[in-house]
């Protein structure tokens, strides 16, 4: 049995993006998939785990990882063997650092809000997500106009860690039929070897 665990919900962009990462890196891993009906993330023994009661968590042996950019951050420093994912190079280092914010700060309150409220009914105003998101795709297609990645020469964690909830913005109405650099740069990531796709929701099928 392998040593690592991911405690995951199918639907979670989040965790989709730690098990995609630990695909591509080829390790053996075994997925917990979370009974959220349950509040399995909110009980006694999860929150020992995860103060925050949030998902993903990698488990690897007695280490505990929560945080699914931070899961990034360690496979990347302690499987990663090319130095590809997470360059040692300052520049480039911080170039990756600031998309990570960007997948936790503009992605996470723009297409990945806007989803959410779809998604699950929350009865909240999506309006104001949904412009955030078209400002952020907007960014973003300008800066791949002329690269492949969003950071360097090769992929690294900072693609991994905004792909998912870019590729899901349609489920919550944020079409991305007007970025085309965007959309080459998804399918860039898709052919990337060990990529698994996410489980998409019944209202993107």
């Amino acid at each position: 049995m392998s040593s690592l665990k991911i405690y995951s919900f199918h639907l979670s962009g989040h965790a989709h993006k730690a098990r995609l990462f630990a695909s591509i890196l080829g390790l053996d891993y075994e997925v917990h998939e979370l009974n959220l009906k349950e509040k399995e993330h909110k009980s006694e023994e999860y929150l020992k785990k995860n103060l925050f009661g949030q998902f993903p968590i990698l488990e690897d042996g007695d280490i505990i990882i929560p945080d699914s950019n931070a899961i990034l951050v360690y496979l990347a420093k302690k499987y990663d063997k090319t130095g590809q994912w997470l360059p040692n190079d300052a520049i480039l280092a911080a170039q990756v650092e600031r998309f990570l914010t960007v997948a936790a700060g503009k992605l996470a309150y723009g297409p990945a809000k806007a989803r959410v409220i779809n998604l699950f009914s929350t009865g909240q105003d999506p309006e104001v997500y949904i412009d955030e998101a078209h400002s952020l795709l907007k960014v973003l297609d300008q800066h791949l106009a002329d690269k492949e990645w969003l950071v360097g020469e090769h992929a690294t964690i900072a693609d991994i860690s905004n792909y998912t909830y870019i590729l899901l913005a349609p489920e919550g109405n944020v079409s991305l039929d007007d970025y085309k650099n965007v959309q080459t740069w998804l399918k860039r990531v898709e052919d990337i070897p060990g990529f698994i796709p996410m489980e998409r929701s019944n209202i993107a099928k």
